[in-house]
């Protein structure tokens, strides 16, 4: 019988809902907080949403920061649905209201903050925000929802000028701080930037590790649907012959690489469709060569 993958993604994004939900709210305070009280006093425009409602306010005094930003998901919710469809907008809902509901809330109490905290020590204030972005972000993706705003724009970019997601998000963030190198000086450019580096480097420590792929060893008594999933998925494989060091039993191991951020709904579907699955997964911080992606994957869904 054919796998139904999409009942699977279905069933592991819904798993422990209200779990993921209150780190959702964790993870949107923390970036609500990093918001009032560092990125916003100081014109730190690092990207996102958040970035432009910056520039905005900057320009616009009058328009709370808050409101822009709410406002601003909403509509690309909207967008989102029509041209990237309502199970890819779903994952967004939740991150989209969530953030700017907590800008809201944590305002007053950052300007209050803002009376007793020195904010002198530019090194100190980028490394602090730096790793609350990181850790906030990093919270955000393991739970599987989207925080809306950029994320969209960056998808419809990816969508239908055909280019990578990381390209899309360097251009959509080049442009950011470029206006805010404009409007700011180049000096808050360049410490939007650094920002930007740490907030990168602690969320894929926050994911799971810190290189770019993981390497999956995977023995199992289904290797047939272990094929499948691997095939489906558009992912290169390889089957080793092998042999247990005690028992002198012959099997086959699969192995295969794939992306950080695809390593968490790898080992989920794995788990799926085989529970007893002796399953190995090391860092991979090099591939050269191997299958490319030429066809849509289900994972695209």
């Amino acid at each position: 019988m054919k796998i139904d993958y999409k009942e699977l993604i279905d069933e592991i994004r819904s798993k422990n809902f209200w779990a993921k939900f209150i780190v959702l709210l964790i993870g949107s305070f923390l970036l609500a907080i990093n918001f009032n009280l560092i990125l916003k006093p100081n014109n730190l425009a690092t990207g996102g949403t958040s970035g432009i409602a910056i520039i905005v306010n900057k320009l616009l005094p009058n328009i709370k920061s808050s409101t822009f930003v709410l406002v601003s998901n909403i509509v690309l919710l909207i967008v989102s649905f029509f041209l990237l469809g309502p199970k890819k907008t779903g994952l967004y809902v939740l991150g989209s209201i969530a953030y700017p509901v907590m800008m809201s809330l944590t305002e007053g109490l950052c300007v209050w903050l803002l009376d007793y905290i020195d904010l002198s020590d530019t090194l100190l204030l980028v490394v602090a925000s730096g790793a609350v972005y990181g850790t906030a972000n990093g919270l955000l993706y393991k739970t599987g929802f989207g925080s809306g705003g950029a994320d969209i724009i960056i998808q419809l970019i990816t969508k239908y000028f055909k280019i990578p997601n990381g390209t899309a998000s360097l251009i959509f963030n080049t442009c950011v701080l470029t206006t805010s190198g404009i409007l700011f000086g180049v000096n808050k450019a360049l410490l939007g930037i650094l920002i930007i580096i740490i907030n990168s480097t602690l969320i894929n420590k926050i994911m799971i590790g810190i290189s770019d792929s993981k390497t999956f060893y995977i023995q199992t008594k289904k290797i047939d649907k272990m094929v499948e999933l691997l095939s489906e998925s558009n992912a290169g494989y390889t089957i080793l012959k092998t042999e247990g060091g005690h028992t002198k039993t012959a099997n086959d191991v699969i192995m295969t690489v794939v992306s950080t951020k695809e390593y968490y709904l790898y080992e989920n579907l794995i788990r799926k469709i085989d529970p007893e699955v002796f399953l190995v997964v090391s860092d991979c911080y090099e591939v050269y060569g191997g299958k490319s992606k030429q066809k849509k994957s289900f994972l695209d869904i």
